[in-house]
């Protein structure tokens, strides 16, 4: 094997990682949805609970949003440290 085609090997597989690692963004945008969806079906059913509820939304969907952001992160670091 030559090293030019090592070395496209290796620039495949790094890209492939950093896709890798923003498609795990997946869950996280789809936790937030299904946050704000069972706030909104809480505020609904209870409109005196909907200070606590949006509280609790906002706080929940803080954390999943962290986990976006570290997996960007590791995709960056994939893409220009690697």
């Amino acid at each position: 094997m030559t090293p030019e085609a090592v070395i496209a090997i290796a620039n495949g597989l790094k890209l492939l990682a950093a896709g890798l690692a923003v498609v795990s963004n997946f869950g996280p945008g789809l936790g937030i949805g299904l946050l704000a969806y069972g706030a909104m079906i809480g505020i609904a059913r209870n409109p005196d609970a909907a200070g606590m509820i949006q509280l609790n939304m906002i706080l929940a969907i803080a954390f999943a949003e962290a986990v976006a952001i570290y997996a960007l992160v590791v995709a960056m670091l994939i893409l220009f440290v690697g």
